[in-house]
């Protein structure tokens, strides 16, 4: 009996596991028979801080600011990465002035056109943040975010009234009428050429920003001018308005993306970012730590390849070396560039040169220098100008074979302004006498003495002033195969956005910096659709050289003390006492080709 139970119970086992056996041949035959899952992948991609131009050196903690050309490169990375699906773009404030703006929608708009869609996301935004997400397929804003299309304001701050109650005397002089450099130190309100040239250029802006957003967005011109009277709204408005396409949060967009679809998301966070290796623990690390703050790479392989040099003429212009803080904040000197352009022009395999500006100007006789050093030039030298190249950044230009600019680049400015700030009355009130002896009629023009100009010392500057006016006219002309008489009317110290300047015989294209790379490749007679190498110059300042820099050190401890009690002051004023620093600094020289400091275009 107890035989007869056992195969009994082993035959309901058996038969238990052949019934388990069939519907689980059934399950994976079903899971076989099922479509597989859709797997897509999307880059997300951090836009922010101000993205400054040119070679940067590796902080202490890692690719802390990130510069244009890697945000550019980052956009064109995902653009060209077959495993891509789409892009996540998330806007956090970046501080980007008008050309870069282009330059980055310009990026966007081609990883678009590889039918890969792109997500914008942004807490808030102001105009220009909104002019970047316009250039995506879907932007989403949380219903918290606010939305602020303003409008566009320059505003200028004058001293003349505070100098008059310190009897402190800004004596300045200038060629071309709207050379407005000086303005804010002469007089109490703008002048009537000043105003109206930002009017045109506040005009040129709005344009451009009203056609943007219209064409981006399928909105009509008068849609577009209706919300930017209202300036400011919430995410809810924004959506009725048809600038916002969902309201969300972040973490909103993967659900956006996938929908209802049975798909797996893969997001690759900071796609594309350089990662730097920050472990400095034991001897490795200390002297890992030592090379950073040295600059110091292995040196770089002997290249026989056939390259585009890419100079970075960045900054205010100086005699001497180029100097950058440890804020960041940089001058374009004369000695740095003058060797960069030497090694590019030396160097037998460099077939091209493409000059990148973003400079307000400077040093009359530092500008010479370099304008002169690039006509020594033989192969082709394209410039592609950046946010701002006017005055002494457009005088670095002009001698190209070809410039490109952005929409809105601020250029133009051809002008001189110089002087000095006098200072003997306002001593004399706090009970300091001066007592001069002097050797010459003129000895009153070194930017030593702090007494006013007499007559004749005012005619010799003005003289000079006169003089380089006629060379920078002059030149020019030539560079821009133009008759002076008509280069000289589009001069006089006027500004221009780069369409205006465009219109006016000024520069040659709108384009960005891979456009002039491209017209560099053709002109040199290269494949457009070789990869050529990139030799990016000046060389970046290490972290050691940015905190000592080639400043005396009692000068260097100053700057960054002044530095730390402009972080204590609100933005507006901050700018303003910039504006009467950088005047100090570049006071050494007699005559400036300089756009006004002050000027912020919002």
């Amino acid at each position: 009996m107890s035989q007869l139970l056992s195969k009994f119970i082993i035959a309901g086992i058996m038969s238990a596991l052949a019934i388990g056996s069939a519907f689980a041949q059934e399950e994976t035959k079903e899971k076989d028979d099922a479509p597989p899952r859709k797997k897509l992948s999307y880059a997300h991609i951090e836009l922010k801080g101000s993205l400054p131009e040119g070679p940067t050196a590796i902080g202490l903690f890692g690719d802390v600011i990130e510069n244009l050309d890697s945000a550019l490169a980052r956009l064109k990375k995902a653009s060209e990465d077959e495993k891509l699906t789409g892009v996540i773009i998330h806007l956090d404030n970046p501080t980007v002035g008008w050309a870069k703006v282009h330059e980055l929608r310009t990026a966007i708009a081609r990883i678009r056109a590889k039918g890969k869609p792109v997500y914008a996301w942004m807490e808030s935004g102001s105009t220009r943040d909104y002019l970047l997400a316009s250039a995506c397929d879907h932007i989403v804003l949380p219903e918290s975010g606010v939305l602020m299309l303003p409008g566009l304001r320059a505003e200028v701050m004058f001293y003349k009234n505070l100098f008059d109650s310190l009897q402190i005397e800004p004596q300045m002089l200038r060629v071309g009428e709207f050379k407005s450099a000086a303005e804010p130190y002469t007089r109490s309100e703008m002048s009537p050429q000043f105003r109206e040239e930002l009017e045109a250029v506040l005009d040129g802006f709005y344009a451009y920003i009203v056609d943007t957003i219209a064409t981006s967005r399928k909105l009509t011109a008068e849609q577009v001018k209706a919300a930017i009277d209202q300036g400011v709204m919430t995410g809810g408005d924004a959506k009725k308005l048809g600038l916002v396409d969902h309201i969300g949060y972040e973490d909103a967009i993967e659900k956006l993306i996938v929908g209802d679809r049975p798909v797996d998301l893969k997001v690759v966070k900071s796609y594309g970012k350089k990662k730097i290796d920050t472990d400095f623990s034991g001897m490795a690390g200390m002297m890992k730590m030592m090379n950073l703050l040295l600059g110091t790479e292995p040196p770089p392989r002997k290249s026989f390849a056939p390259k585009i040099a890419i100079i970075a003429a960045v900054g205010p212009i100086m005699s001497g070396p180029s100097q950058v803080d440890f804020f960041g904040d940089s001058t374009m000197g004369s000695a740095t560039m003058i060797k960069a352009i030497r090694q590019a022009r030396d160097d037998e395999t460099v077939k091209a040169i493409v000059l990148r500006v973003d400079s307000p100007g400077g040093s009359a006789l530092a500008s010479d220098l370099m304008w002169h050093e690039l006509e020594t030039v033989k192969k082709p030298f394209i410039v592609s100008m950046g946010d701002t190249a006017a005055s002494g950044g457009y005088y670095i230009a002009m001698g190209a074979d070809r410039i490109f600019a952005e929409p809105g680049t601020i250029t133009g400015s051809i002008g001189v302004v110089g002087g000095k700030i006098a200072l003997d009355k306002f001593l004399a009130k706090i009970g300091v006498t001066t007592s001069v002896v002097t050797r010459g009629k003129n000895s009153g023009v070194a930017e030593t003495s702090m007494m006013a100009l007499s007559d004749t010392e005012r005619n010799a500057l003005q003289k000079l002033m006169n003089d380089i006016y006629a060379q920078f006219t002059g030149k020019a002309a030539a560079g821009r195969k133009m008759d002076v008489e008509k280069l000289e009317n589009l001069a006089r110290g006027r500004i221009y956005t780069g369409n205006q300047a465009k219109e006016l015989g000024l520069v040659d294209e709108i384009g960005t910096l891979d456009d002039a790379i491209a017209y560099a490749k053709k002109a040199a007679g290269l494949d457009p659709n070789d990869k050529l190498e990139r030799l990016s110059l000046p060389r970046a300042t290490s972290p050691l050289e940015q905190f000592l820099g080639p400043l005396e050190p009692e000068t260097k401890l100053r700057s960054v003390a002044w530095r730390d009690l402009l972080q204590q002051l609100p933005e507006p004023l901050q700018q303003s006492l910039q504006s009467l620093h950088a005047l100090q600094t570049l006071s050494r020289e007699p005559a400036l080709t300089i756009m006004p400091f002050q000027l912020q275009v919002r």
